[in-house]
């Protein structure tokens, strides 16, 4: 069976979630993919806040190993209700 997916694995994959700056979206965004990517820590993030500072753009960078890994993730950050956006 062929898997449909231009990237190799394992590789590295910047994740971005969107939502509202309330404090402890990066903290969200973490606790949602750690049990798809338990390497991932606090320390994995980078956050840029809208020039409004109403929205926080987060991007953590997972050590991809599948791409149902990938699916997974993108999965439980779009099925949040504080995650505007997963890119």
């Amino acid at each position: 069976m062929t898997e449909d997916t231009l990237l190799e694995f394992p590789c590295d994959f910047p994740i971005k979630a969107f939502g509202y700056d309330t404090g402890d979206f990066g903290t969200l965004v973490v606790e949602l993919i750690q049990p798809h990517a338990p390497e991932v820590t606090h320390d994995d993030v980078q956050t840029r806040s809208s020039s409004g500072g109403r929205y926080l753009a987060v991007t953590i960078t997972v050590r991809a190993v599948s791409r149902e890994q990938l699916d997974r993730i993108y999965h439980t950050l779009s099925a949040h209700e504080r995650v505007l956006v997963a890119l």
